[in-house]
């Protein structure tokens, strides 16, 4: 359990796709390995967790993350082309995303905590079988994704990855087949199997104060391509 107490918050807050939804150039995302003029964003009440899709056809980038203090999203998407992308917070760290680049107004005092603590981040590969994340950081971080539950669970799990250790995140076939034909929920919410979201440092879920990502001082929601 986490020692700090906080009430429980709002259910998690949904944005819809004319928000994120790049186009196929994907202007709205971080073109370099770094950003330095980043926009904090509120995520409005709406439609999905992450309706952020691709257009049909563009193979140009294979997921897409933003990056999240608690229900503020900080800086732009990074589309991410590369077969292996580096998270961190300092730019000596790797060459990749730099989360400390980003401008942020959160004044949270637990939020400086946890970023402070990001320092080597993570790694996204996309391998054969499906993406892999690496802990390259000192804490632990935690991931919850629809394809490393029971398909038929109604609660996903909050997996903890301890430093040095790696994870298949997501699973490609794995996700296809929570498509079901005739499914109208699926198609209408195709963000259902292909979303990972990764929490620095602090857990959520069932066995944590934290009920909801949301609440998570720093975390990353990855939204992978269905095409």
């Amino acid at each position: 359990m986490e020692a700090e107490l906080e009430s429980p918050p709002p259910p998690y807050s949904r944005y819809p796709m004319d928000f994120l939804k790049p186009t196929a150039d994907c202007p709205d995302a971080v073109p370099s390995s770094a950003e330095t003029g980043g926009t904090n964003y509120l995520a409005p009440g709406g439609l999905s967790d992450s309706q952020l899709l691709l257009e049909p056809g563009d193979r140009s980038h294979w997921c897409v993350v933003a990056y999240w203090e608690e229900k503020t999203r900080v800086g732009r998407l990074y589309c991410v082309q590369e077969p292996s992308l580096d998270i961190f917070y300092d730019l000596p760290q790797g060459n990749g995303f730099c989360l400390g680049q980003l401008n942020s107004d959160n004044k949270s005092q637990l939020v400086q905590k946890v970023r402070s603590k990001i320092g080597c981040g993570i790694q996204l590969t996309r391998e054969v079988d499906g993406v892999w994340v690496y802990n390259r950081s000192s804490y632990p971080i935690f991931i919850k994704s629809a394809t490393l539950d029971n398909p038929d669970s109604r609660t996903l799990l909050v997996h903890k990855v301890f430093p040095g250790f790696s994870i298949k995140a997501f699973d490609y076939e794995k996700a296809y087949s929570l498509q079901r034909p005739n499914d109208h929920e699926f198609m209408q919410q195709p963000w259902t199997g292909f979303t990972v979201q990764i929490s620095f440092v602090k857990g959520w879920g069932q066995c944590y104060t934290r009920q909801f990502i949301s609440s998570c001082p720093c975390w990353l929601e990855v939204i992978f391509n269905s095409r």
